[in-house]
């Protein structure tokens, strides 16, 4: 039986922690549910906000319709060959459990995205990644439903369309589908990927060598970094990064890189360099900045923070002055990796 709420705070459903309101608001645990709460008539036209663990969506208005809270549960093996375990979860999973899961069962590829804040069903939207490593690395399929239709597809990688931060879900089928589950494919045999950040020195720090590496150090010191680095949602309102990294042509990378010698860059194949944002903002004269209760950390220019009660207008201008600034200085414009509402 759903329970579909009405007039309800979106607070403790996002991490910025901004007080939106939702119209309506019904929490989803199984298909049957989206199956019957698609044929209510009185929701058929009715503007529908899907809604995860809302770690990366920035509420600059009340949603006048309804929000769909998916929270759909289970981690299960569903088949092995020589080289993978092919592992499928469902779309409300604690993308963080799902990862531990792995590295306690010994399945290797998920390591470097520990901590990432979130559930299993936004990952592919997102196509997240970090230090090195991106969804759509271990992704194999995904199952989803049509809002519309009702009808249930399942989304091969090649559907998917994956980019840096980026799917088909963020674009052409956008607000279209409900993800119920998702499916990864897992090495058996590990490859590790430690270049990336402060892997390599955490790894040192923790007395781990190369004879001794293990997906559960990599996992630790990554969890070790980003503790230190980014602040905690239950004590700071925000959204992790807000800024996608930028990717320059490489001459561009060289000019600026003749100017800024410190500047850092990791080449993506012959011609594009990616440049950490964070670094931009921080050169930019940004971190740490704040205004009222809207600010940029501290510790990490990356992360825009909501202090207290800041509105997600005020932290949208924020953004908006943040990448006016890089542009002057730099001459890059920086996009937002958080999805806005």
């Amino acid at each position: 039986m759903l329970n579909i709420e009405s007039h309800v705070s979106l607070k403790p459903y996002n991490t910025f922690r901004i007080d939106a309101k939702a119209r309506y608001w019904v929490e989803i645990t199984c298909e049957e549910d989206i199956h019957t709460l698609l044929q209510l008539t009185d929701f058929v036209d009715t503007p529908k906000l899907i809604l995860g663990g809302g770690s990366n969506v920035l509420l600059c208005r009340d949603f006048d319709g309804l929000v769909i809270n998916v929270n759909i549960q289970g981690i299960e093996v569903i088949r092995a060959d020589d080289d993978h375990t092919y592992i499928t979860a469902g779309a409300g999973v604690n993308w963080h459990k799902l990862v531990m899961f792995c590295v306690e069962h010994g399945y290797a590829g998920m390591e470097n995205l520990s901590l990432i804040p979130g559930t299993v069903g936004a990952a592919p939207m997102q196509n997240i990644g970090a230090y090195g490593v991106e969804l759509e690395q271990v992704f194999d399929s995904l199952t989803a439903i049509h809002i519309q239709t009702g009808e249930k597809r399942t989304f091969s990688y090649a559907d998917c369309a994956f980019g840096y931060r980026e799917s088909i879900f963020k674009r052409e089928l956008r607000d279209q589908y409900i993800i119920t589950n998702v499916t990864f494919r897992l090495d058996k045999q590990p490859i590790f990927h430690t270049r990336y950040g402060a892997i390599r020195e955490t790894l040192a720090e923790m007395g781990v060598s190369d004879d001794n590496l293990s997906i559960k150090a990599i996992s630790e010191a990554v969890i070790h970094i980003r503790r230190s680095k980014l602040p905690d949602p239950a004590e700071i309102g925000n959204a992790g990064s807000f800024f996608k990294n930028p990717e320059v042509p490489k001459p561009q990378f060289e000019r600026l890189k003749a100017k800024y010698p410190v500047l850092p860059g990791y080449p993506i194949g012959d011609d594009v360099v990616k440049i950490p944002a964070g670094w931009l903002i921080e050169q930019a004269g940004w971190k740490g900045y704040r205004t009222g209760d809207t600010g940029v950390h501290t510790k990490q220019a990356l992360v825009l923070v909501n202090y207290d009660n800041a509105t997600g207008n005020e932290i949208m201008t924020l953004a908006r002055q943040i990448q006016q600034s890089v542009l002057e200085t730099f001459g890059i414009l920086i996009s937002p990796e958080v999805n806005i509402v």
